[in-house]
């Protein structure tokens, strides 16, 4: 009886454990099944909301998800999202972007007055004439920052501070080829000069936010906003001066704003404001900036020598086009033809060649048969305005490593540079 009872006991717990180990693994199983279901629906999901997020933007993804959005800004670091309503919020994102910049930079920015006795009137008498202009300062010593055209004819200059202080400044060095100069101003020990952050142009977008600080019209520290509209831009001024490489922007500009800064959404200098395309005198949308970048490359010859001189090639340069190319039925359809060289000048000596057969190019006359510029210092040459950059960095007296095309053959030469003149870049812009 007692061996039947264990024996018994024995079946109903083996039972009992089958029972929970079939139960036990039936979760499992089920479990697992569920998992690799939901895993599919996500992986679908995530499908669905990445075509949303393509199609429509983040703004889409966060209109389907029910979080109402007021604004978003597009960072470095990711998105900024302002929820709730817009009348949750006093200012945008944007909005914000814009007074944090104002309110960082307006301190670095002067407002610049010239007297020039530029005035005889009918009783001989010289009448002083009266500009003005902006600038930024670079140092806590008083280095600024401002157009050559601004202060070029000046017989004095006064500096406005963010203060309301006016101070003397004496010009220090001037370029008026590329339209810069930088002045210097004194101040007392208990007065602060806030140096302005200097920034890069080479990374611009077409499309991208600046900022403009200046005078215009003489009102103090007035900001515009827009963005950039073309880049690389070569600008024939109103006295005829050639700006290369001018960043285009609609940030509204007015007589006064020359020699400001046009900043991107950090606050950072990526211009100098300079120019303005206008039929009225007052901005229509087309003005122009200095990239900060060639800005950078002189300050420090404009404060220690009080000019720059930069390299060029003594000869006389052709930019291909496709008709060019195929009337000359040349092998290369980029870089820039060398029509003529000075004779026993440097290019003439390191071996660059010049054409022979003259022709009439537009209303121009041109030389073929000569080297085809290709590259100068490693740096690819695929028209004249790479021919400028490339040249840019370097000096009068220095030597380039000058590549050549010259029928089908390439062949490489060191040439001593010459100084460059305003005749050199305005030949450039046709």
């Amino acid at each position: 009886m007692l061996r039947n009872t264990r024996s018994l006991v024995i079946r109903i717990l083996l039972a009992i454990l089958i029972g929970t180990a079939s139960i036990f693994f039936a979760f499992i199983l089920i479990h697992w099944t569920n998992s690799i279901s939901e895993d599919k629906r996500h992986k679908e999901l995530a499908e669905v909301l990445k075509g949303v997020v393509e199609s429509e933007g983040v703004e889409g993804l966060l209109s389907i998800s029910g979080v109402p959005v007021a604004n978003i800004f597009h960072g470095e670091d990711g998105l900024i999202l302002f929820e709730g309503e817009q009348k949750a919020w006093v200012y945008s994102a944007d909005e914000k972007q814009n007074i944090s910049v104002y309110e960082n930079v307006n301190k670095s920015v002067v407002h610049i007055t010239t007297i020039a006795e530029a005035q005889v009137n009918a009783f001989m008498d010289v009448l002083p004439a009266q500009g003005t202009g902006s600038g930024i300062i670079l140092s806590s010593d008083g280095y600024i920052l401002t157009n050559a055209h601004v202060v070029e004819k000046a017989a004095s200059l006064k500096v406005g501070l963010y203060n309301n202080r006016t101070y003397s400044a004496k010009l220090v060095g001037i370029d008026n080829e590329d339209d810069l100069a930088v002045i210097k101003i004194n101040v007392e020990k208990d007065v602060v000069l806030y140096p302005i952050t200097l920034g890069t142009s080479e990374e611009l977008k077409i499309g991208q936010k600046v900022i403009a600080i200046g005078n215009p019209f003489g009102y103090d520290r007035t900001m515009t906003v827009g963005v950039v509209s073309g880049l690389n831009r070569p600008v024939r001024t109103s006295d005829g001066k050639i700006i290369m490489n001018a960043i285009q922007t609609d940030a509204s500009i007015n007589p006064g704003n020359s020699g400001g800064p046009l900043l991107n959404g950090r606050g950072e200098v990526i211009g100098i404001n300079s120019t303005i395309y206008s039929t009225t005198g007052s901005s229509q949308g087309m003005n122009f900036a200095i990239p900060i970048d060639t800005a950078i490359a002189v300050i420090p010859d404009l404060i220690k020598l009080g000019k720059v001189s930069r390299g060029w090639l003594d000869l006389a340069a052709v930019q291909l086009s496709p008709q060019l190319v195929a009337y000359a039925k040349l092998s290369v359809d980029k870089g820039v033809l060398v029509s003529q060289v000075v004779n026993g000048g440097f290019a003439d000596k390191a071996g660059i060649k010049g054409g022979a057969q003259m022709v009439q190019y537009g209303s121009s006359v041109i030389y073929l048969g000569g080297d085809i510029i290709t590259g100068v210092n490693g740096e690819v040459v695929e028209d004249l305005n790479d021919l400028y950059l490339a040249l840019l960095p370097l000096r009068s007296g220095q030597k380039a490593r000058v590549t050549v095309n010259r029928k089908g053959e390439t062949k490489q030469m060191d040439v001593e540079l010459i100084e460059r003149t305003a005749q050199h870049v305005s030949a450039l812009v046709r």
